[in-house]
């Protein structure tokens, strides 16, 4: 049935308990494809990096990418997961266009590794999300449906296909149910993500860069009436690109779901599509079972049997995981866990790390990222290092905050500049003539002028009120459009007024 109006998400709650299940693919940062040698470098000319394997072509036959399955290992491990001593891949058999071969390569019911978890943290209370399986796969091509208005099939008046992305490494991480989390679903899920994603990101097997496609999410989602065991039907969430967005797709579809169930309707078993614009889903197509796949073994790939020597080494050498780094960082920059946790919610570690190898203070790191940028982010609906400001630049206005060429104020148009595109930090201070005026001449008009102004307040500052300074430094501030070095005002007025600071 059609819901035009949702259920508040309170109401929602009041009734039913969401069960959630995340489904991340992430594309692996291999130089070749997973069962060929093609390149996997991102923006090369449609269908130039392809050939007869990852196209399907009768008589070609795949071989495995070596480091497609030690990253698979390694995140495995990192999920606290077992690594299975013997896996194969299977064919899972259904005919899109993005398909050359009409069947994916990937893993049925023996993936690489298996029953795991990962904790994640909102506002201070754990969350433990079991992983059901990773496993290995390959991407599909793109599809560009040209005309319409939607940009997808439907109403298109014809489509491309790019075969590059064919054959791409997969990875595939899926969680067991999800429940018990409540109102806090939608973040939890967010949080889930995010730290999946740092995860990934540490062990250096992805950029995971998910503007770019490299991570994505699908949500399934169900409500169950709040004291029965029985699952409800789900929908699911196809390739949602951002974690703002993720959240945003399992709070939209609970109360979608409470709106249908407290109208009498039934819930379809569907894939659905996300709108960034709105946060809203629409139906895509009807969710089919494992069984509508005909999934069985490749016959053309041997098994993959990781020696259990290989699996240690390969354990030995994981990097510093992010739960440990973020515990190691709050002691390093002293922060609370209130702080901490401002930090996380931003995500925001990375930039600010950055920013610091760059050259900036951590606090002014921290500052920044924290304030001006996360502020921006949240007007404009977009995840903190999605904006058009790198880390050097970042440091860079810290730099000229800490030399004197800059006030925050003067600085925060700086970076309004920066991310209007009107290029570096030194060249907007010069198009915008935004430098700190420190110069006594030119300071000194202006400084008369206000005490001129103001004789009352000239007089306390003479019998002593030496506070009263400020409402000066104040006027002169106002009258340099917020230019002049305000320390430096200070001591010019007190200067001309005879009164020792």
């Amino acid at each position: 049935m059609s819901v035009v109006n949702l259920v508040s998400f309170e109401d929602a709650l009041a009734s039913y308990d969401p069960v959630m299940g995340l489904e991340v693919h992430v594309e692996l940062g291999t130089a070749t494809k997973m069962f060929c040698g093609c390149s996997t470098a991102f923006g090369a000319e449609p269908n130039s990096q392809v050939c007869p394997t990852c196209l399907g072509m009768p008589g070609s036959l795949p071989v495995v990418n070596a480091v497609g399955v030690e990253s698979a290992i390694k995140i495995g491990l990192a999920l606290n997961c077992e690594i299975a001593e013997w896996c194969r891949f299977a064919r899972k058999n259904y005919f899109y266009p993005d398909m050359p071969k009409n069947f994916q390569t990937s893993q049925y019911d023996e993936p690489i590794a298996f029953n795991g978890y990962l904790d994640v943290e909102v506002d201070g209370e754990t969350f433990r999300v079991e992983i059901e399986r990773a496993h290995m796969e390959e991407d599909t091509g793109k599809s560009s449906h040209i005309g319409g208005a939607t940009g997808r099939i439907h109403g298109a008046e014809y489509s491309l296909v790019d075969y590059n992305r064919a054959g791409i490494p997969l990875i595939e991480i899926v969680t067991k149910p999800i429940t018990g989390a409540g109102a806090r679903a939608p973040e939890v899920a967010k949080a889930y993500v995010a730290e999946l994603r740092e995860l990934i990101k540490a062990l250096g097997v992805s950029e995971a860069r998910m503007e770019m496609g490299q991570m994505r999410c699908d949500v399934n989602l169900s409500l169950r009436p709040i004291g029965q065991e029985k699952f409800g039907t789900r929908s699911e969430t196809k390739n949602v690109n951002s974690l703002r967005s993720v959240e945003r797709a399992a709070r939209f579809e609970i109360q979608r779901h409470a709106a249908v169930l407290s109208e009498g309707g039934t819930i379809v078993q569907e894939t659905r599509h996300f709108h960034e614009e709105d946060g809203s889903t629409t139906s895509g197509r009807i969710k089919e079972e494992a069984e509508d796949y005909r999934y069985f073994p490749e016959p053309d790939l041997v098994p993959v049997a990781p020696s259990r020597a290989w699996v240690e080494e390969l354990r030995a050498g994981l990097p510093e995981l992010p739960r440990l780094r973020r515990q190691r960082l709050q002691q390093e920059w002293d922060l609370s866990d209130k702080d901490m946790q401002a930090v996380l919610n931003a995500g925001a570690i990375d930039p600010i790390l950055e920013t610091i190898a760059a050259g900036a203070p951590a606090d002014q790191a921290r500052k920044w990222w924290l304030g001006e940028l996360a502020r921006r982010a949240n007007e404009t609906g977009t995840d903190l290092t999605a904006q058009p400001i790198t880390p050097a630049q970042v440091a860079r206005v810290c730099a000229l905050v800490a030399e004197g060429s800059l006030n925050d104020k003067l600085a925060r148009q700086v970076i309004d500049g920066v991310l209007n595109g009107e290029g570096e930090p030194d060249e907007v201070v010069a198009k915008r003539g935004l430098a700190v005026v420190s110069d006594d001449s030119a300071l000194g008009a202006a400084v008369d002028e206000a005490i001129a102004g103001n004789p009352g307040v000239a007089d306390k500052i003479r019998s002593g009120k030496v506070a009263a300074v400020g409402a000066l430094v104040g006027a002169v501030m106002k009258a340099t459009r917020g230019q002049a070095d305000a320390a430096r005002v200070k001591e010019l007025i007190l200067d001309r007024l005879g009164v020792q600071g």
